[in-house]
């Protein structure tokens, strides 16, 4: 049951991310959406409310490559809203450039946002679920993270970085009661003692929680 429960979604304010926000709306929690500017985030506050003024969401606008950024935003979200239950980081990019085009920098962006981000998010959010002993942190990754693709090799290989990164996420905070999955992994991945289940992320679906403890 996701009602009254505190999400936080990176990259929220449109694709993927933007349906998940209002997946969890339509199920009655409370939502920090983050975009990569403030006017985007609020831009995407202003036209949840105008579907449905009863919807409880914020938008924030936190550096996503500085983890004193992200700590400030997300201990601000911690400090308004007493815990903080599930961090969705969809936040992301990709590129389509061949090998012989691409360049050390645009490998890097790729890898800044799409892993470093990640660990900084979560990093963020583990002292506020570890009080609390439990929280659900969901990361976004790719089919291609296992076959990859013909040109742009950063995008892959950032994937498959978040797969390990969730792979241990999952092992170690599991017996803290705080779960972690992936889309592409199409499972509930968790060495958890408890009951929890998660819907996947499909296409642009939004992943759902049907149960967090």
């Amino acid at each position: 049951m996701l009602k009254d429960k505190i999400a936080i979604v990176t990259g929220g304010t449109r694709g993927i991310g933007y349906a998940i926000v209002e997946k969890y709306l339509a199920n009655h929690a409370v939502v920090v959406l983050c975009g990569s500017r403030q006017e985007t985030a609020d831009r995407a506050v202003a036209a949840l409310k105008e579907r449905d003024p009863s919807w409880r969401v914020e938008g924030i606008a936190p550096d996503l490559g500085s983890y004193e950024s992200v700590k400030a935003a997300f201990d601000g979200v911690r400090e308004r809203h007493g815990r903080i239950d599930i961090l969705v980081n969809n936040a992301g990019m990709s590129s389509s450039e061949p090998l012989s085009e691409y360049t050390p920098e645009l490998f890097r962006k790729v890898m800044s946002l799409n892993v470093d981000a990640a660990f900084y998010c979560a990093r963020a959010v583990y002292d506020a679920m570890a009080a609390q002993k439990s929280g659900c942190i969901i990361n976004t990754s790719s089919m291609v993270s296992r076959y990859g693709q013909p040109k742009g090799v950063a995008y892959p290989t950032s994937k498959f970085a978040v797969n390990g990164l969730t792979l241990s996420l999952a092992r170690e905070l599991g017996p803290r009661r705080i779960s972690a999955a992936a889309d592409v992994l199409q499972r509930f991945i968790g060495w958890c003692g408890y009951n929890t289940g998660v819907g996947h992320l499909t296409g642009a679906l939004a992943a759902e929680l049907t149960e967090l403890r």
